[in-house]
């Protein structure tokens, strides 16, 4: 990618408030994910990273978690299999021993389409098998696990409020992440486990690159009231606040970072 995305290796600075947390971060090995690692690891925190099969890119995200002091595992497979999910849960409290954290944030976005028609059965089932029901599974299997203080934190976005046409699909997911982040945290706050969102503007990710092409990122971000889509290094902050101690009287909350486009 030309720029290349800033996940922070050399401005973020951490100052120990996760100290000794395990946390999982789905679709960790780049874009938003990898800066959320980065950020967790040099906070204190080891570091599950899930991932599809990006292989290299995985790698590259645990060399920075490990560069920072801390152990990172990385667990690559399809969340849209159930047994997948299962087994994201299971090796880290395995290999980690425990789950502070669990950061939703794996998602599908496909090829924009001017053509509704073209938003095909298939595609649609895959978007939401990746982007909401693996949520559901992952919560499900990890919530033994949980420990009051725990925090769940999902990737939603911009596209739940303004919803973009030519990725339909993947606008309907991130709605459909905002109901749940609003249900599931009532639900958990006798448990007191948290359950937040980040709803995040444009980003400058490969998910972009995969879904509007090359020659689209030069404008990409530029109508937004700032005028620039976001660095992932620009998002790993707030998903910092929402697992800190810092945020303990905040739940069922969705954390706009836009740009400046109004969400309400």
């Amino acid at each position: 990618m030309d720029p290349k995305p800033d996940f922070g290796e050399e401005t973020y600075k951490g100052l120990g408030r996760l100290k000794d947390k395990v946390a999982i971060v789905t679709g960790g090995d780049s874009g938003i994910g990898r800066a959320v690692c980065l950020a967790y690891a040099r906070e204190g925190a080891d570091v599950a990273v899930s991932y599809l099969n990006e292989h290299e890119d995985a790698a590259e995200t645990k060399r920075v978690v490990e560069a920072a002091g801390r152990k990172c595992l990385l667990i690559p497979g399809d969340l849209t299999e159930e047994s997948v999910c299962k087994k994201v849960i299971d090796e880290t409290v395995s290999k980690l021993g425990k789950i502070d954290i669990l950061v939703n944030n794996a998602a599908f976005q496909g090829k924009a389409e001017e053509d509704f028609a073209k938003l095909t059965h298939d595609r649609v089932k895959k978007t939401f098998n990746t982007n909401i029901v693996c949520m559901f599974d992952l919560v499900r299997f990890a919530l033994p696990h949980f420990k009051e203080g725990a925090s769940i934190i999902n990737s939603a976005s911009v596209q739940a409020y303004t919803p973009s046409d030519q990725i339909l699909d993947y606008a309907c997911t991130k709605g459909a992440i905002v109901a749940f982040t609003k249900g599931l945290s009532q639900s958990f706050i006798e448990k007191g486990i948290r359950v937040n969102a980040v709803a995040p503007g444009p980003v400058l990710t490969p998910l972009v690159v995969a879904s509007f092409g090359e020659e689209k990122i030069r404008d990409f971000g530029k109508t937004c009231p700032m005028g620039r889509p976001a660095m992932p290094s620009e998002l790993a902050p707030s998903y910092v606040f929402l697992a800190t101690d810092e945020s303990r009287f905040v739940t069922g909350e969705i954390l706009a970072v836009t740009g400046g486009k109004i969400t309400a």
